[in-house]
């Protein structure tokens, strides 16, 4: 019920005598709901009556009359006065020339009849006070209209990025179903939300409403789904909010489910608060301000008064102090009534922004007195006036109106706040309105043509790449001082990210195409051509000022291309695809370049300048433990003819991506990921040898003795190292091996590649480079200088480089070159590491034994010994044990670690091993190692699945199924209800899996990768109701849970990634199971 239609009553606050309340502070008044019925006069007791006969109080009762509930004074029992310092205090909070308030008392002690009476016979009186309005009753009643809401925001969009977060809301209409919040939590972007209902009922809701400007909108709920509670609603009271008010904050604060915070108002005309450029900021509005300390999940709590009305919306607070700041209901309430009745809100702008001003900075600004005198007779409660605070470029006022401008009147009607201002645009949309300012010292008159809002605001979409994209908001262009439109990257994703186009940039064209909105985007992609490079031009939206053009990589096979429109109605988001750019075969000409000639200067790189490319590589997901998407490196051309690169792992640590070959420092072409040593550090690449023309390339040249393993590099070498630097010019230092030792590494977390069992060089006086070769002054390669990945002691990722022998190419290399594809490799599956002759002996190592390898190794006698197992699933690592000293192997002395690091063919061994002073023969299985360890990924409901991988069984004692959540993305179900990377999923609906392949046929058989095929989407009704699915999980610590996951087939459906040495790339994408 509205003020004007309320019977008002007021009525004196109850005295803090009653014991066990919290009645409302007596220094204000207050409305409270009309009451009926007659109140008795309440019966005093002897004391009551004794203490009021002495300070000579009567009661002034009318017995049976219709009126208020009494008061304490009333029934003769006065309320004790407040001290005169804090009568000072409120006066210092509340300075009279900020806002008009209700009168504190004007005694600043007790009152004459109280004199001389204790506080001890006070607090004995027992009072019976009908009809007291307090807090009990009025929280337990209003609790059941608060609701806590979880919610996950599936995209970035606009303002918002992904992710889960909890919140509240309170029904404000039972029969619709609809329930207010902030509009951060009903959120421009798209979300899937729930509400929870304080008997734990749950019920999906639908963001029906979310305003442009201020922090509130609306869900909707089928209150049918309601089984267990009577609902009720909160009604809006935004005429009740005064100073001084006791108030109540009801909502789920600091992820509790409920929490009640006492405050009170302290402040009704609080400029809006600000939470950071480029976020969501409200303005053009009071807001009411009160010390309650609320935190993080109680945006969209009611504030209550004692009554149980709404007088604010909480909205947020401060971060160094108690603060909090509400929402006014008045625009709210407005907006209620429209969508009760399914009707659109409208909300017109003329994108400016105002601010209000007291009279003393109005006057610094120009006013006129004769024109502050008619306001303050007209509006004489008002300390002020707004004043324009900025015009938003190539907008409707742009032009018009500067900062500074004072308004006077719009339409002839002065105005003085913001409610009457947005009235008057909002019922004048598509118009234009007579705007009076004084600016400076005289008055000017200005028509301004009012824009619909929703024009500014993106209700759209574009999936490029598993990035987003959408029109640059409001919100965002007032942030930063920028037009509307133009196309923003809300998410980079695996394509926008190829050209540095990260979050927060402002795409101008692409490929030299003009993208002025979304739909010129989605023309200008349908252009291009699948694996190309094009330029797109863009700024950052922190230097608009500075325009630049980057190379974007053309790749939209690993992700669907599609185009997001909400539906204002329902709330929900439809999809459709986009035409993806065209695949056109034969199309890429050959191109051919000359090598850069260096000068003498740089000898011998110019005989190794030839061989050396540039890699650049690109993922599209992060699976095999990835954390980064983006890597480069140098590479080595090994075979030309079949062009065949060789790189280091720390280029190209994973087979799912997309690489992208510099050949000369001209043409760029794309290659695919042919080899992975699953053990050494390196990588081999491919390239279409025709597409480079006749580019005078040449095989990289290794020095025979080096790459059949006859020698290999020791301290005190001389080298040339011959380095590609970051600009990918070269660097040349002579210089010499410093140190050979086994190249160390930790166990990453995540779990990924590291390289073990193999020894590398260090140099004195090494320079800054992104790898390289080590050559003698003929330019013939001894070792590879490659970038070494690992982690430090506190799990942040470290690059050293190190020079690793070329004989660890040579099978690899020789085997590809000879058409038989990748080597036979096999492992023990064991780490091992090196052991001096000293502690040997003392693990009771023989001397006959000791004098056999002092004989072999008279340079430097060391042994091998276990370190750690690699798997605990293979039959070597049940034979082998950690601390086993590795004596021979096959009847010969193991004196090198690549010996025993890697085994070439053998599918069983002989091991003589130390174990517990005694030699010990075993003879030991070998385990086949993949050079393309990942061969398919699957995607269900957000997260990334895969076989465990290498990396993994090295960190567990043991493996609890073959299906491993490599990583989860963020505001998916998967995300949401506890799926982290690391788990395994054993059981699905109570039914065990073992494998990806029995983990893909349950997800079939159960519809649970729904929609089932392409042409297939969700219904309404199927995304209102709320399917769920339990699965068993198990840690690696063997911890297991048990999970239930909403299943979500419209924005997470399920696809999988499978390797196809037939596509261009490698992989094969399946949209759907």
């Amino acid at each position: 019920m509205s003020e004007d239609n309320q019977p008002q009553q007021h009525r004196r606050a109850p005295s803090p005598l009653s014991v066990g309340r919290q009645p409302p502070s007596p220094l204000f008044t207050y409305h409270q709901r009309p009451r009926t019925g007659v109140v008795p006069p309440p019966l005093l007791s002897p004391a009551a009556a004794e203490i009021r006969d002495q300070a000579g109080r009567r009661l002034s009762i009318q017995e049976g009359a219709r009126r208020q509930s009494l008061t304490y004074a009333e029934a003769g029992i006065p309320a004790r006065r407040r001290s005169l310092a804090y009568a000072d205090l409120m006066a210092v909070f509340y300075p009279p020339n900020i806002i008009h308030q209700p009168t504190v008392t004007n005694t600043p002690f007790e009152c004459a009849e109280w004199e001389g009476v204790s506080d001890s016979a006070l607090s004995h009186i027992p009072i019976d006070e009908p009809g007291v309005a307090s807090w009990e009753p009025t929280l337990e009643r209003a609790i059941k209209s608060i609701v806590s809401i979880k919610a996950q925001c599936v995209r970035s969009f606009d303002t918002e990025t992904s992710g889960t977060y909890t919140a509240t809301g309170f029904v404000v209409d039972a029969e619709a179903g609809l329930i207010l919040s902030n509009r951060h939590v009903v959120n421009p972007a798209p979300i899937v939300a729930q509400a929870i209902f304080v008997n734990y009922e749950e019920v999906e809701l639908q963001p029906v409403y979310r305003d442009p400007v201020h922090d509130f909108g609306f869900f909707r709920f089928d209150p049918k789904k309601v089984k267990f509670m009577q609902l009720d609603s909160i009604r809006l009271a935004p005429q009740k909010a005064k100073v001084g008010m006791e108030i109540r904050v009801v909502g789920n604060d600091a992820g509790e489910k409920l929490s009640i915070l006492a405050g009170t108002l302290a402040r009704l005309d609080r400029a809006a608060p600000e939470y950071g450029v480029g976020q969501y900021n409200d303005f053009n509005t009071f807001y009411l301000q009160a010390a309650s300390g609320t935190s993080g999940g109680s945006s969209g709590s009611p504030v209550l008064d004692i009554y149980g009305d709404a007088v604010a919306l909480n909205a947020g607070g401060a971060t160094k102090a108690a603060s909090s700041f509400y929402l006014p209901l008045s625009r709210i309430a407005r907006a209620l009534d429209l969508v009760r009745r399914g009707e659109q809100v409208p909300r017109g702008t003329i994108q400016a922004e105002f601010e209000y001003l007291p009279y003393d900075e109005l006057r610094r600004l120009g006013l006129d007195m004769d024109i502050e005198s008619k306001m303050r007779e007209t509006f004489p409660e008002s300390q002020g006036m707004l004043s324009v605070s900025t015009a938003q470029r190539g907008g409707p006022a742009d032009g018009s109106l500067q900062s500074g401008d004072i308004v006077i009147a719009i339409n002839g009607k002065p105005v003085i706040e913001f409610v009457s201002l947005e009235e008057t645009l909002d019922s004048s949309i598509g118009q234009t309105v007579h705007i009076s300012v004084w600016r400076g010292n005289k008055a000017y008159d200005m028509h301004i043509r009012v824009q619909d809002m929703c024009e500014i605001t993106p209700n759209r979409f574009i999936e490029i790449g598993g990035g987003v994209v959408n029109e640059v908001s409001y919100q965002v262009a007032r942030g930063y001082g920028i037009q509307t439109g133009g196309v923003y990257v809300a998410s980079s994703g695996h394509v926008l990210g190829s050209a540095s186009a990260w979050r927060g940039s402002v795409i101008v064209s692409v490929n030299n195409i003009a993208t002025p909105n979304l739909d010129a985007f989605a023309s200008a992609l349908s252009q291009l051509s699948e694996g190309s490079r094009v330029p797109i031009r863009l700024f950052s939206l922190d230097k608009p000022y500075r325009q630049k053009v980057v190379i974007m990589n053309v790749t939209t096979h690993w992700h669907a291309l599609r185009m997001a429109t909400r539906d204002e109605c329902t709330g929900y988001w439809i999809y459709r695809d986009l035409d993806p750019p065209a695949l056109r075969i034969g199309a890429i000409e050959p191109q051919t370049a000359s090598v850069p000639q260096l000068p003498a200067t740089l000898a011998p790189a110019h005989r190794v300048w030839p061989s050396l490319v540039y890699l650049d590589f690109h993922i599209p997901y992060l699976v095999d433990g990835m954390k980064n998407t983006q890597f480069a490196g140098p590479g080595f051309i090994v075979d030309k003819e079949k062009g065949y690169i060789a790189c280091d792992r720390d280029t190209v640590p994973t087979g799912v991506g997309d690489v992208y070959i510099t050949i000369a420092g001209s043409i760029v072409l794309a290659g695919r990921v042919e080899f992975l040593h699953p053990v050494y550090n390196f990588a081999i690449v491919q390239y279409d040898p025709q597409l480079i023309g006749s580019t005078p390339v040449e095989n990289i040249r290794f020095h025979p003795d080096y790459y059949e393993g006859s020698r290999r590099l020791a301290q005190g070498d001389d080298v040339y190292l011959v380095g590609v630097s970051a600009d990918q010019s070269p660097v040349v230092r002579r210089t010499e091996v410093s140190s050979r030792s086994m190249v160390s590494t930790r166990e990453c977390v995540p779990p990924r590649f590291r390289c073990t069992n193999i020894e590398g060089v260090k140099l004195h006086d090494q320079p800054s480079c992104q790898g390289g070769v080590l050559c003698d002054d003929q330019g013939r390669v001894m070792a590879l200088w490659v970038g070494v990945s690992s982690q430090d002691s506190n799990n942040k990722d470290v690059s050293t480089m190190s020079g690793l022998d070329v004989a660890i190419l040579r099978p690899t290399v020789e085997s590809l070159r000879n058409n038989q594809g990748p080597p036979n490799i096999r492992s023990l599956d064991a780490v091992f590491w090196t052991m001096r002759l000293a502690p040997a002996r003392t693990l009771g190592l023989s001397p006959e034994r000791i004098s056999q390898i002092e004989e072999h190794s008279s340079d430097n006698p060391r042994l091998f010994y276990v370190m750690g197992l690699s798997t605990s699933e293979s039959h070597a690592a049940k034979l082998l044990t950690t601390g086993d000293i590795i004596l021979e192997k096959n009847g010969k002395l193991v004196r090198d670690v690549n010996d025993i690091g890697v085994i070439q063919d053998d599918e069983c061994v002989e091991l003589v091993v130390l174990r517990d002073g005694k030699e010990v023969t075993l003879r030991v299985p070998t385990t086949g190692l993949n050079g393309m360890e990942t061969q398919r990924v699957v995607h269900w409901l957000g997260a990334l699945i895969q076989q465990p991988y290498r990396a993994v069984h090295e960190q567990v004692r043991h493996l609890p199924s073959g299906v491993y959540v490599s990583c989860t993305l963020y505001g998916s179900p998967a995300n949401c209800y506890g799926l982290r990377p690391g788990m395994w999923i054993t059981e699905v609906e109570n039914r065990a899996v073992k494998t990806i392949d029995e983990f893909v046929a349950i997800l079939k058989e159960l519809q649970l990768g729904w929609p089932e095929s392409a042409s297939e989407e969700p219904s309404l009704r199927d995304m209102r109701t709320a399917r769920y699915v339990r699965i068993t999980v198990v840690n690696k610590t063997e911890v297991t849970k048990v999970l239930s996951l909403r299943v979500d087939g419209h924005f997470w459906p399920a696809w999988q990634l499978i390797h196809d040495s037939g596509t261009a790339t490698g992989w094969k994408s399946i949209r759907h199971l």
